[in-house]
């Protein structure tokens, strides 16, 4: 078994199409169909079923793809780690986030990284809270900026590196508008731009009004800050957001209100795998992460 024919098989099995994977891998049709019919020789099996010029994977072949997904992941970590074992300032750091830290957040900590380290990549992925804890776990990326920090995942150890306010964001013509603060109970009749079930800040949010005993009314529900933004500038709704989301700028048409009563929160922090080792670079990244924030919170205080 050779690692082309393993490359090929991936990327056969990703896109269900020889051809298409072959102008993925820049070789042509014939190379990769000969190299996927010697490895299926060789081990003796189909892992693809032919259906015109359409394939799909066989149960064995399903069964083979994850053993091999796993397989180039670590032959891949160890090339990386020999090459950063060599020069860490040469090294790659692949990186999580999700919407809410995109705009400030993570742009902010990777610019200052760089000033002392510029010739550091990354590799930068965003994603949903559930999907970024796993993409951890599995070693798909080595970190990721995360709020609030989990607790209790068995693969993941996460470090708290700020306490973050929810804030109101509510359409100018509010009646509330003019406040300096509300109360969380003072939305109670209003209708709320929220997450789809499953996102952590639309859990947090409507925990939060549950604290107050009601179920928040959600007519609108939005997958990035962008977008929920939007629908609240249009008059769709209120919403409660992370404030670091407004630090550049709150929407045309839109007040930012902090809330007074209950006070709501996240923390917000870095993760790591807990059964192995960054590499060099990765660990430069995470130790500077956590100093950042210990000397940005130190001037706030």
């Amino acid at each position: 078994m050779e690692l082309r024919q393993i490359q090929y098989f991936i990327e056969v099995a990703k896109r269900e199409h020889v051809t298409e994977a072959a102008l993925a891998l820049h070789v042509a049709q014939s190379a990769v169909s000969r190299q996927i019919f010697n490895l299926e020789s060789e081990l003796g099996v189909d892992l693809f079923i032919r259906e015109g010029r359409n394939v799909r994977l066989t149960p064995i072949g399903r069964s083979f793809l994850a053993y091999m997904q796993q397989a180039m992941q670590v032959i891949e970590k160890a090339k990386r780690e020999i090459e950063e074992f060599l020069d860490p300032e040469l090294g790659t750091i692949r990186i999580g986030f999700p919407s809410s830290l995109a705009a400030y957040t993570l742009p902010t900590v990777i610019s200052a990284f760089r000033e002392s380290h510029p010739q550091v990549k990354f590799q930068l992925r965003q994603g949903s809270y559930r999907s970024l804890i796993d993409a951890v776990a599995k070693g798909e990326i080595d970190l990721a900026l995360l709020g609030p920090v989990p607790k209790h995942e068995k693969q993941i150890q996460g470090h708290i590196l700020f306490l973050e306010n929810i804030v109101a964001l509510l359409p100018a013509h509010h009646p509330l508008a003019g406040q300096s603060s509300l109360q969380l109970s003072q939305l109670r009749d209003d209708s709320f731009v929220l997450f789809p079930e499953g996102f952590i800040l639309r859990e947090l949010v409507v925990n939060a009004c549950r604290q107050f005993g009601f179920q928040p009314k959600v007519s609108f529900e939005g997958e990035d800050i962008d977008a929920i933004k939007g629908l609240v500038a249009a008059g769709l709704g209120v919403t409660l957001i992370p404030e670091i989301t407004l630090v550049d700028s709150i929407p045309r048409a839109t007040v930012k209100l902090p809330i007074s009563e209950p006070t709501v929160t996240r923390t917000v922090g870095v993760i790591i795998p807990s059964d192995r080792e960054l590499l060099p670079t990765e660990k430069r990244f995470y130790e500077f992460l956590k100093q950042f924030f210990t000397v940005l919170s130190g001037f706030e205080k």
